[in-house]
């Protein structure tokens, strides 16, 4: 395998309501880059949040009473803490002023993916996109190619953050590897490998957190098209070991 991944330039700061695959498609092209096919383009949820209008001004949030006492627990503005909880199915874990929430998709994330980062205003947050699939399958038909939307995750048991996929389009979320034989003969029953995390991982190694480069463009990676979501790399609770 030849894998290639490259940066997408030359996309401009995303608002509320603007075209973000048109966008993509001009950031391709000055770029360099025609998309051929079993490309596959991975999208920070960054610039489809904004997108998709997912902003919100914390000036505009009247925190509860638990969310005020939260942010007494947690040293945290309770205007931003009322919008994590509003963002989330429960909070999984509370020390110091971290929150670990479960959202509305089912990722186990810090702070239910509200971000402050790489917005303007001090009193503005983006949330994550309603549906990351439904995100990831507009770029897809829009751009005829495959779709990975990512976000940056921390990881249970290890330090240092990754990008993860949170929504997907066209491309299997698995390579499985199960009833192959490895080099000595043996028979795999248990490799699945999450091949939509690990090509997300590469490629926040180029798109960065602050050059200003949303997107990349995988290359020579084999892959058949599928109905795909991501969904199917959730765990569910009875085979979760650790929640």
């Amino acid at each position: 395998m030849n894998l290639q991944i490259a940066p997408i330039y030359h996309i401009p700061e995303i608002r509320p309501g603007m075209h973000l695959g048109e966008y993509l498609r001009q950031g391709l092209q000055a770029s360099g880059w025609e998309l051929q096919t079993r490309d596959i383009l991975t999208v920070t949820q960054k610039v489809i949040s904004k997108a998709e209008g997912r902003i919100v001004n914390l000036s505009s949030i009247e925190a509860s009473a638990y969310s005020l006492s939260l942010g007494l627990q947690t040293g945290r503005d309770p205007r931003l803490i009322e919008v994590i909880r509003r963002e989330s199915r429960r909070i999984v874990r509370i020390r110091g002023e971290v929150l670990i929430c479960e959202t509305h998709h089912g990722f186990i994330c810090a702070n239910a993916g509200v971000d402050q980062s790489n917005v303007e205003g001090l009193d503005f947050v983006t949330l994550l996109p309603i549906d990351p699939d439904r995100s990831a399958r507009q770029l897809a038909q829009f751009l005829d190619c495959g779709v990975i939307v990512t976000d940056t995750f921390g990881r249970v048991w290890r330090d240092g953050l990754v990008d993860v996929a949170i929504g997907i389009a066209r491309v299997p979320p698995f390579v499985d590897y199960r009833g192959q034989t490895d080099t000595c003969g043996r028979a795999l029953k248990a490799t699945l490998l999450g091949s939509v995390d690990a090509l997300a991982a590469a490629a926040g190694l180029v798109m960065g957190k602050t050059a200003q480069t949303p997107a990349a463009l995988i290359r020579g990676f084999p892959w058949e098209e599928t109905d795909s979501s991501v969904a199917a790399l959730l765990r569910p609770p009875e085979r979760d070991l650790f929640l």
